[in-house]
Order: C-alpha cells, then sequence, then structure tokens
C-alpha cells in the first residue's frame, strides 16, 4: 500500500505536525511505501530530516510561484501526485493548511475523507476504520472509509513522533498548477511555540482580572516550555491576541497537559481543549463548571495559587 504525506513547511523549516503525519503514515499496518510531498522552496538538507520519519521518497516542488500558500493550486498537485504514485492513503495534518487542502484534494480524487483523526486505522478488508471526536470533544465515533483512495487529516498532537530512519531519495518534480490567489501580506507570530503543536499550554481568562497580571502566566509557561492562551472573553476586551483564544470559535488544541487559571470553563470553551490529555484547573468557584472536565482541580484564588506553582516549577527544574 502506497502512502503520500503532505509534508508542511513555515519558512523552509518543518513543522512537528509533519513528523507525526510521517511516523503515523509508516505506522499504517501493510505500507509498503511512504512518499513525502514538499512544495515550495527549501534548502535541500532540510528535505533529509524526512527520511528520519520513514519517507523512502521525498518529491519536491521548488518553484518559487508555490512560496505563497494556495489552497487550490497546493490541492491541484497533491492531487496529480498522488495519481502519479498510485498512492491509496494520503495523510494530512488537519492544520489550518491542512483543514484548507484535504477537502480540496478528497473531492479530486473521489476520495473518502476523516478530519481530526485521532488514532491509526483498524483495517478490515478494503475498509479503514478511524477514530474522530465528536460533538465538540464530548465523544468519539468509529468511521469506517470504503474508497479505494483514503484522505487522513490527522489532529496535532494526537500521534508521537517515532523515529524509523529509511534512505529517503530525493526527486525534483515540476507541476503546471496555477496559484489564484495572491496575498498581499503575512504576518506571523515569531519567538512562540505554535499553540497547535504546543505539549503542554497555560491559559488565563476573567479571573485575572486584566492585562497587566498575565506575568504569571506567561512565567509559567516559560518555566514549563509551553505555550500561553486564554480564553474567548479575554481576547474580546483586547487583553491577549485573538492567536491565543482557545475554544469552539478560537483554535482547537490537544496539548499534554492544559493549565486554565482562572477560567469558568464554559462548553465553547470546553471544546477546542477537552481533547487535552490531562487538564488542571484553578478556580476560586468550586462550582466551576470545569471542574467536571479536569483531571486535577485546585479551588482557590489564581493570584494565590499560582505563585506556589511558579515556585515549585522552578524548584522543580532547578533539581
Amino acid at each position: 500500500m502506497n502512502v503520500l504525506v503532505f509534508a508542511e513547511h513555515i519558512d523552509g523549516s518543518f513543522k512537528k505536525s509533519t513528523f507525526e503525519a510521517l511516523s503515523y503514515a509508516k505506522a499504517i499496518t501493510g505500507t509498503t511505501s511512504v512518499a513525502a510531498l514538499v512544495i515550495g522552496e527549501i534548502d535541500a538538507e532540510k528535505l533529509s530530516e524526512l527520511g528520519k520519519y520513514g519517507a523512502n521518497k521525498v518529491l519536491h516542488d521548488s518553484q518559487a510561484l508555490y512560496n505563497t500558500f494556495d489552497g487550490a493550486a497546493y490541492a491541484a498537485i497533491i492531487a496529480n501526485v498522488a495519481q502519479q504514485e498510485q498512492a491509496k492513503v494520503l495523510v494530512i495534518s488537519n492544520s489550518y493548511c491542512g483543514k484548507n487542502i484535504a477537502p480540496r484534494v478528497a473531492v479530486k480524487l473521489k476520495a473518502g475523507i476523516v478530519s481530526g483523526v485521532v488514532s491509526l486505522p483498524k483495517i478490515e478488508g478494503t475498509n479503514f476504520i478511524v477514530r474522530k471526536p465528536v460533538f465538540s470533544g464530548k465523544g468519539l465515533a468509529d468511521v469506517a472509509i470504503e474508497t479505494e483512495v483514503k484522505v487522513l487529516a490527522i489532529t496535532p498532537n494526537s500521534y508521537q513522533l517515532n523515529e524509523s530512519p529509511a534512505e529517503a531519495t530525493v526527486q525534483n518534480i515540476q507541476s503546471d498548477a496555477q496559484p489564484i490567489c495572491q496575498s498581499l501580506e503575512i504576518k506571523r507570530a515569531t519567538g512562540k511555540i505554535p499553540l497547535t503543536e504546543a505539549e503542554i499550554v497555560v491559559s488565563g481568562g476573567r479571573g485575572w482580572k486584566g492585562p497587566e497580571n498575565w506575568g504569571m502566566i506567561e512565567e509559567l509557561a516559560l518555566i514549563l516550555g509551553g505555550a500561553t492562551a486564554c480564553s474567548k472573553p479575554v481576547s474580546d476586551m483586547h487583553w491577549r491576541s485573538h492567536e491565543e483564544h482557545v475554544g469552539q470559535t478560537g483554535i482547537t488544541i490537544k496539548p499534554n497537559l492544559y493549565i486554565a487559571a482562572g477560567i469558568s470553563g464554559a462548553i465553547q470553551h470546553l471544546a477546542g481543549v477537552s481533547s487535552s490529555k490531562v487538564i488542571v484547573v484553578i478556580n476560586k468557584d468550586p462550582e466551576a463548571p470545569f471542574f467536571k472536565a479536569a483531571d486535577y482541580g485546585i479551588v482557590g484564588d489564581v493570584f494565590e495559587v499560582m505563585p506556589q506553582i511558579i515556585a515549585a516549577a522552578k524548584k522543580f527544574k532547578a533539581s
């Protein structure tokens, strides 16, 4: 079974989610060949990183006109390459780019698609049965894909990185897909771990009373090597930028550890974080709904509890 992975990169560096997608593809039972498709300019030495996670072949379309993301053009390239490689399974990270690309690719290939996949497929004959969250993360559904070609969009942080070194041959290709959009300006957050890739997230809500008190959230995240996030009311009041808003109308994340301080836990917020492996809630209201979803809960004022957690984290790191 041939598998094609779209290897997403930003400014010449592969995302962690790309290596997760490769690890996932390599683990699919019956896989004989894993090819990685890279679109846009990137250093040749970077391409060899894909072999570390199981890519047997790296297909690289380096044309400069693809350096700016265009979902329609990228989908056309991926679909064409999939047909040439006779790939029966396409693995794409369910990132912002992946959510744009995957449905387009599925339509072009007349393929079944499941987005938000969180587990390896169970293969029954020609069917793939994969699991994904449903009802805003309150439940899990097993979905069978019955088409010959299958598109799987993998949730970031849902599959572990597995090194499976392979000799990856690099093949330069050239596509004739033409971009139909032009980006006038691209602004990216720098110096921070992307929320969708962070393994630890420290988040705050209105319980912090104002943006001037956010230093403790940032300090704990820095100590733990994590990212900072916030609830919707916080971003709406411009205490924090909207790029940190997690929830049903913001970013959906799945970190190993999610620390929610001063957040009551409205259902809209829970929808974006309920897939976290471990949830720690700090709130002075013992009836806060977030405690029902928490693995660990601390009833107390964040201004009293957080300094103690920071001190303990520093002590742990020092040891």
